[in-house]
Formats: C-alpha cells, structure tokens, sequence
C-alpha cells in the first residue's frame, strides 16, 4: 500500500478512527491496532514480506535481550555479532547475492575459469534496508548501553514496523521513536492539523513536483539512445528536483501522518539545495541515513581522530558503503565514489570550514548544486553504459531537447511554490502561509494546495523512487 493510492487514503483515516476511539489510558490497546495496521499496511504489497520482517524483528530483539542477559563481554559481542550477521545476510540475500554472484563469475570467466555461480530469482523486498539498518542501530545502542532492551515484544515488533515510516524511513532512533510507544497520546487538534499541513506538502512535492519531472526524466534516461545532449542535460537538472520531491516528500506524509496519531518522528530534508557544500549537502540530505553512517560506520572507524589520510580513508569507505546500501548495481557504487572524492577534496581545500555570505555563498552554491547534479546522473543511470552515453552527450552531442508545454508547465509552477516556501524557510522571511496564526488562512492554505495537487499533480502515477531501497 503506497502513500499515493486511493488505498492509503482510506485506509489512514479509519486507523485513526480507531486509535482515537480507544481511551488513550490504554496504550497497549492503541500499541496493538498499530501493529495489525502496520503489517496489514506492509503485506498488501507482498504478503511473505511479512516473514522477512518478523524474522529480522525476532532476531534482533533476541539478540538486544542477550546482550543485557550476560554480564561476560566476549557473550555479548557474541549476541551483538550474531544479530548483526543474521540480518545483514537476510539483507544480502535479498538485495545483493546476485549481483556479487555475476560480478565474481564475471572475474573468473576473465581470468579463463569457467566456474558458474547460480544465482536466485527473489523478490526484493520492499523498504527491507530501512527496517535492516533501524534495527541494526537499536542492537548497537544496546550494545554500546545508551538505551535498554525493550522487554514487551509487541512494543518491539511495532518499532520495527510503525507504518508512517516503515517503507522509507526516517530512519527512527530507538532512544527516540521507542519511549513514545509507551506514552498517551491524546487528540490534539492542532497536532492533527499541524500533521495533516505536512502531509499535503508531501503530497504536493510527491505528485506535482517529482512525478511531472519524472514524466520527462524516465522518458530520457530509459532510452538513452534516442536523445541528444540537449535532452540529457535537462533530464539531468530535472532529476535533482523529482528525486528530492519524491523522497522528501515521502518522509513528510510519513512524519504527518505519524504527528496526526501523536507521534514526533525526526527530520529527514532540510532545504539540501541551499547548501554551500557537499559536506553541508549531506547535514541536510537525508539526515536519518547520513547521520547512521556517520554514528555507526565513519566513528567507529576512527572518525576525524585519527591521521589525515586515515581521514580520507574513512570517508570513503562511509561513501562506498552507502553507495551499496541504495543498490546492487555499479552505478550506486561510483556515485558513492564520487560523493567521497568530492568530501575528501572539500576537507583538503578547508572548503566548508566558515560560512559563507553574499556572492562567495551564493557561487559556492551553485557549484555545490551542478557536482550534486551530477553525482545524480550516476545515481540515475540504468547502467554504467548508459551514465557514459548521457554524460558524454551533454558535452559533445549537445542539440535541442524537446519538452511538452503541459509538462513543463506544471513543473515551472511547481519550483515556483517550492522556492517560495523554501526560501521563506532558509532566510525566516515572514510569509508562512501554512503556520499563520489565523485559522481562517491556514485552512484556505490547505484548501488551495489540495486544488493544486488536483489539478497539476499526476494522480495514481509511479510508485516512490525510494521504494527500491
């Protein structure tokens, strides 16, 4: 069930309903609904999904109880590991065994060993690295003592599948997200109200802006080899917006429909285009997942603690490895790559260090803008093959692209909203509409966003980019 189907948006008004409906004094009432809702929510992609979950849900939980259990440390690394492997090989199962498979048989044919690895036609699962690494992060901060083993399995089980952010994140901390499912939740209405404002502006980012700019994205970069560079250097300053107004607008129907049932869930986007660097881009771009890398992978590597080069070493392994996590394909491996290079060239330059002001932060943003741009065509391309094609196009193919007048149109009012409101936001100018403080213009904020959305958006269009992760 996606956030944009006609499903969501029945079924997301009756659990609330229903949630409501029990007195909030009877919190693990409430705790259950939630739970059902959830894997109800989950298995109407793929019912067996649903096993895959429970059994990273039960493993981990096991293994954060062992952990407590034993006061010897080699027993609770030993609980730490197990429960690290164990859901990093249901991980690699799913997602990256055939395409280690075919890379490694690839290599041996190369080398004249005529060795067949099989290889396995499995369904990947849908959000199963989002739930992998919110679990993975609650049985190290377990480990590391910064929070308890939750003892109640079903408040567990819920903490790995609340609903809102199940599919794509927020990556939820568990010293966060956890205690809330033991506290009361009382109607608020302007909590609902606050929550339903984030959800249209999610729905708004989603529908309007990334699915009119995927309309020309997908057409140019799914068939590589009927477009020039013209058409590839639009698609590819298009695709920076439809990937942001997917994502970020997923994790804000996520986060308002998690505020709508009581809950606060963390910030994921924060205006990542207003970055003057790369290293500013990633404090800002997908924040639950920079900020796992960072506390579980570049720290314990040594982090900025160590010698320069170490430094360097450390960042790119973070890089490499977040590359993977988005896919099995060289494509997300090279754009990890060149995100670490580009950090790695930015700490030796000192560039990040002071902020900066006027013209000098206006070109470093811009620059920032067309390197993060073109990392995207990376991350965008289907193959290496055809990254090559439209890079190579843009500088020595270049020719006349040829939009279609709705769709452009519909985006160019589209950045218009978004840059307004952002820009509102970045310098705290005084024109927030959807937070004014008479209720008269709030409601006729949402009223006009939803006519927008009816208008211009593209309804019951393609599925969000993030669900493949």
């Amino acid at each position: 069930m996606s956030f944009n189907s006609i499903a969501f948006l029945l079924f997301f008004p009756i659990v609330c309903v229903c949630y409501f409906a029990i007195p909030a004094k009877h919190v693990k009432s409430r705790n259950l609904l939630l739970l059902v809702a959830s894997y109800y929510f989950y298995m109407n992609w793929e019912p067996v999904y649903a096993i895959l979950l429970m059994t990273s849900t039960i493993v981990s939980y096991s293994a954060a109880l062992g952990i407590e259990h034993f006061r010897e440390e080699n027993k609770k690394k030993l609980c730490l590991v197990s429960g690290v492997v164990l859901n990093l090989s249901i991980l690699f199962l799913f997602k990256y065994f055939n395409f280690f498979a075919s890379n490694i048989a690839l290599a041996l044919h190369s080398c004249g060993l005529g060795i067949d690895i099989p290889s396995f036609s499995l369904l990947l699962p849908i959000g199963i690295s989002f739930y992998t690494f919110q679990l993975l992060g609650y049985t190290i901060d377990v480990y590391r003592g910064t929070v308890n083993a939750e003892r109640n399995f079903f408040t567990f089980a819920l903490f790995a599948s609340f609903f809102p952010q199940l599919v794509a994140g927020p990556i939820e901390r568990s010293k966060n997200l956890l205690p809330q499912f033991k506290s009361q939740h009382r109607f608020d209405y302007e909590g609902v109200m606050a929550g339903l404002r984030l959800m249209v502006w999610g729905y708004f980012m989603k529908l309007v802006l990334a699915d009119r700019c995927g309309i020309y994205v997908d057409a140019i970069f799914n068939h590589v080899d009927k477009h020039n560079g013209g058409s590839f250097l639009v698609a590819s300053l298009l695709f920076p917006f439809q990937i942001y107004g997917d994502f970020a607008g997923y994790s804000l129907i996520a986060i308002g429909a998690a505020r709508i049932l009581g809950f606060r869930l963390m910030e994921n986007f924060r205006r990542p285009y207003f970055s003057s660097s790369v290293g500013e881009f990633w404090r800002r771009w997908h924040i639950s997942l920079s900020s796992w890398f960072k506390d579980y992978v570049y720290i314990p590597l040594g982090g900025n603690r160590v010698g320069v080069v170490r430094q360097y070493f450390n960042l790119m392994v973070t890089f490499v490895v977040s590359g993977i996590w988005h896919g099995a394909n060289w494509t997300f491996v090279c754009w990890g790559c060149l995100h670490g290079a580009l950090l790695c060239i930015e700490k030796a330059l000192g560039i990040g260090r002071q902020s900066y002001s006027g013209m000098r932060k206006f070109f470093h943003g811009v620059l920032t803008f067309v390197l993060v741009s073109f990392a995207w065509i990376l991350f965008r391309a289907n193959t290496m093959c055809d990254a090559k094609t439209i890079i190579g196009g843009i500088f020595t193919n270049m020719g006349t692209p040829k939009p279609e007048f709705a769709t452009f149109f519909a985006i160019g009012l589209s950045m218009i909203v978004l840059l307004c409101k952002e820009f509102s936001e970045e310098y705290n100018w005084e024109i927030r509409v959807a937070e004014s403080r008479h209720w008269l213009v709030r409601h006729l904020y949402l009223s006009v966003m939803i006519a927008f959305i009816m208008l211009f958006g593209v309804l019951g269009g393609d599925q969000f980019i993030y669900f493949q992760f």
